[in-house]
């Protein structure tokens, strides 16, 4: 692919978003950037990155956190400026990429190869995905979804200026369970498709 294409993807939990993005990967023959980004940290910086897991996609505890000299003591926050200057740096190289998550809607903003899209889907249908995907019962997908979704939105909005799935600050924004996941994939193909040509 000779023209550089960045795609930001936020998504709701049990919308299918990892699934979505790594068939677009898949498709467009583009990398993925998603969890395995601690990994691709790691072999860059000669580090095990499992110990940090836990502070993958977390809003710094404020209570816990100081600033000295400009260095935070926050796992948190310094695991996703790691993250965030990785992702820079691929842009600044104009390597073409699907993020997921981390905030690369924000980071990335002003890019003129950025494309962002947002994921929902019908609360019946991720409960069912989540508790068939994650071997759960209702109540317990209802909690993962629930805990998930604040999660996700405590982060993003701790360092984007705009809010978590507004749909306003989204080239595109999509319900996955109207045409299911295969079908939502196509439609999103086409439209990056039609994106990279103009």
């Amino acid at each position: 692919m000779s023209k550089q294409i960045i795609v930001a993807i936020s998504r709701e939990y049990g919308s299918g978003g990892h699934y979505i993005a790594d068939k677009l990967s898949e498709s467009l023959g583009i990398q993925l950037l998603d969890r395995n980004i601690l990994d691709k940290l790691g072999e860059k910086m000669g580090l095990d990155m499992s110990v940090h897991e836990q502070y993958d996609e977390v809003k710094k505890n404020p209570f816990m956190s100081r600033v000295v000299r400009g260095m935070s003591n926050s796992p948190e926050e310094n695991l996703a400026e790691m993250q965030f200057d990785y992702i820079l740096e691929k842009a600044d190289k104009g390597e073409s990429m699907i993020v997921v998550g981390r905030c690369a809607d924000h980071i990335l903003k002003g890019n003129p190869s950025l494309i962002t899209i947002f994921i929902t889907g019908d609360k019946d249908a991720k409960r069912k995905r989540v508790m068939k995907v994650r071997n759960m019962n209702e109540r317990e997908a209802a909690r993962a979804m629930l805990r998930h979704d604040r999660k996700r939105r405590a982060y993003h909005n701790n360092y984007a200026e705009t809010k978590w799935g507004d749909s306003r600050h989204y080239d595109i924004c999509i319900n996955s369970s109207k045409l299911g996941l295969d079908a939502t994939v196509e439609l999103l193909r086409d439209y990056l498709v039609r994106r990279m040509e103009m």
